[in-house]
């Protein structure tokens, strides 16, 4: 037995014939194309058969494949009730950027040109068009025969000359309750000095809303200032044609872009503007587009990713590095730039990458986004039976408070958010599934039936290199080594116990080995199991046992191959013409004349 565990070790036994894998194999149809009949139309249509099944199939899986690689994807649309919401950011900027009594004579000789209120040799342009009130204090201020030019920052202007909300806000209230000017905070845009409430920065909590509709949000009563815009006798990038406020609704995690992404409201009307967080999650490559935003921000100049502050940050090193310089609204530590830096360079510059230029600043959109719904309404205000009683509140004139004043009330309209959800259309685990499914179909295959095929395809292969390779032959050295030293040992045993001098007593022991032992061996007088290609017997057992000779049981007989015999021992194996090439054999030892 250990001789056979030896052979099938080295991968001496032959693999089962292609009809026995066939006719126990699980994949379907492979049993009628190689069986043990002859070649007949049956077996030629199963074959036909099969191979078609399995060119169908395969043209399915391709097809299938091809479509996991598209990357497609779907979008899902839900609706979440929520107990409370965090109320958004909301920034308001005055479409007039300065007022008109806090231009001072330096501001105007620095930046009189830039504001068109002056021409490029410090002259009004066209004093027919301007009120005589404004004209006064203009020609004034323009008077610059004696004046010394001090230093000037357009920082501090913006911040000086722009529109207070100290004296924009005549009421506010948020969910019922009274808020005032301390609540917003200043932030500076493109239309210069602007207020932010519900920022959230600071140490700011953000608010909440436990209700939706009107009352449950921000209600604001602004007074626009229109006694205060600058007057307009050209067109600049730094004049508005238009009256009112920019409004944007947006998250605290992103700053204010409001000269691309506000609305308008109009003074004269209360707008209603009913609004619906959505929560977006897009997908990131290669099913989506999206940026997969890490904790450290790939932006310069702020800390968390957005397509706003990419956009700023974007704008900022566009004219930094084309200008030497930066807008007062854009982050950094370079430079503001001069009144002169403005009009000759930053507003072009900025200008031509706002619209021509889509290839510098390119924004991936962020794989989790937070925006707002808006739903715009307006009534007219004030009505006449009002009008003078805010006019008598604000002690101005009932023609001034339809021009200036408006109210803007901003809240949830329901509370619940909206979900719009990315997903993949087809993953790994459906691809799977049709192929699986698709083989059970057409071929009746599963992953085990395949492992089948490649273990019979392994022991074939091995079988045909063990042949003629190597290890054919260090099989044959390593089993005729082992089989020798067992068989030197058996026969030593059998012989000494069964061979009787003629007293019949126990032969004496050789010097070589001890006093014999009991027979432990359950085999026949002596008989010894050898391997196919068994060597020739040992010198050593032929020296201590001269009168040994060998046979078989009587049946047809045929020289083995390998070495020739000695020729006091006859060696001879079975003839088996249909059996499998290596046959077991069996050496009998007898004593000579037994």
């Amino acid at each position: 037995m250990e001789l056979k565990a030896e052979e099938e070790e080295v991968g001496g036994v032959q693999p089962v014939s292609i009809q026995a894998f066939a006719s126990s194999s699980t994949l379907h149809g492979l049993a009628h194309i190689f069986s043990y009949e002859r070649l007949s139309l049956k077996r030629a249509l199963w074959a036909l058969c099969f191979l078609g099944s399995l060119a169908v199939l395969l043209c399915v899986c391709t097809e299938r494949v091809q479509y996991y690689f598209h990357y497609h994807h779907v979008t899902k649309l839900d609706e979440v009730a929520a107990s409370q919401l965090t109320f958004p950011a909301v920034t308001l900027c005055n479409l007039n950027e300065f007022r008109f009594s806090q231009v001072s004579k330096n501001d105007l000789y620095h930046a009189g040109e830039l504001l068109a209120l002056l021409n490029n040799r410090y002259e009004i342009p066209d004093t027919q068009m301007a009120d005589e009130k404004q004209l006064e204090i203009l020609q004034d201020k323009a008077n610059f025969r004696s004046f010394k030019p001090k230093p000037f920052n357009m920082r501090e202007f913006y911040d000086r000359a722009g529109h207070d909300i100290r004296d924009m806000l005549l009421s506010c209230h948020f969910r019922g309750e009274v808020c005032s000017a301390e609540d917003f905070k200043v932030v500076f845009t493109r239309y210069g000095k602007c207020y932010t409430f519900n920022s959230g920065r600071d140490g700011r909590p953000r608010l909440k809303t436990m209700k939706g509709g009107t009352g449950n949000g921000l209600e604001i009563m602004l007074d626009i200032q229109q006694d205060e815009y600058l007057p307009v006798w050209g067109e600049t990038d730094e004049t508005s044609f238009e009256a009112g406020i920019k409004v944007q609704i947006h998250s605290q995690d992103e700053p204010p872009f409001i000269d691309q992404l506000g609305f308008g409201v109009a003074p004269g009307f209360q707008t209603f503007v009913a609004c619906q967080e959505q929560r977006l999650i897009y997908l990131p490559p290669p099913w989506g587009t999206c940026k997969a935003v890490t904790m450290d921000s790939d932006l310069d100049f702020f800390d968390s990713y957005s397509i706003t502050a990419c956009r700023i940050d974007c704008e900022t090193r566009y004219l930094v590095e084309n200008c030497n310089c930066r807008m007062v609204h854009m982050p950094g530590d370079a430079p503001y730039c001069t009144p002169e830096q403005y009009k000759e360079c930053a507003d072009p510059a900025l200008d031509f990458l706002v619209e021509k230029d889509q290839e510098y600043c390119v924004c991936e959109m962020p794989c989790n986004l937070t925006r707002y719904g808006k739903e715009l309404s307006m009534v007219k205000i004030p009505s006449k039976a009002s009008a003078k009683y805010l006019a008598k509140k604000f002690n101005k004139s009932e023609q001034y408070i339809g021009e200036n004043i408006l109210v803007l009330d901003i809240f949830f309209e329901v509370l619940n958010y909206e979900t719009i959800e990315q997903k993949k259309a087809y993953e790994i685990a459906g691809l799977l599934g049709d192929i699986g499914g698709q083989m059970g179909l057409f071929i009746g295959a599963s992953i085990l039936t395949v492992l089948e095929l490649f273990d019979y395809a392994y022991e074939v292969i091995k079988h045909k290199l063990c042949r003629r390779g190597k290890c054919q032959k260090e099989a044959k050295r390593s089993s005729a080594d082992k089989g020798v030293a067992l068989s030197l040992d058996d026969v030593k045993r059998h012989v000494r116990e069964r061979a009787r001098a003629p007293s019949g007593l126990p032969l004496p022991p050789t010097p070589q080995e001890p006093p014999s032992t009991p027979a432990h061996l359950p085999l026949p007088p002596p008989l010894l199991l050898c391997l196919p290609n068994a060597p020739a017997l040992p010198e050593a057992l032929l020296r201590d046992n001269p009168s040994l000779s060998c046979a078989l049981p009587p049946e047809p007989m045929r020289e083995p191959p390998g070495p020739p015999c000695r020729d006091d021992i006859r060696c001879q194996h079975p003839t088996s013409p249909s059996g499998p090439r290596h046959v077991r054999g069996l050496y009998l030892l007898s004593p000579a004349g037994r």
